[in-house]
């Protein structure tokens, strides 16, 4: 088998690490976003 240089603890991975946080960070927000939101629609609701 070709050997590609990889040697297994050894790979970089800070580019998976920001994605990983840019994500992380995304669902926070979406998720603070949409807590917000309700609270508007319980706060501003209307009898129809």
């Amino acid at each position: 088998m070709a050997d590609h240089g990889y040697e297994p603890g050894h790979m970089d991975i800070t580019q998976h690490k920001k994605t990983w946080a840019g994500f992380v960070k995304f669902i926070n927000i979406s998720l603070a976003s949409i807590g917000v939101l309700m609270l508007f629609m319980l706060i501003f609701r209307t009898h129809g």
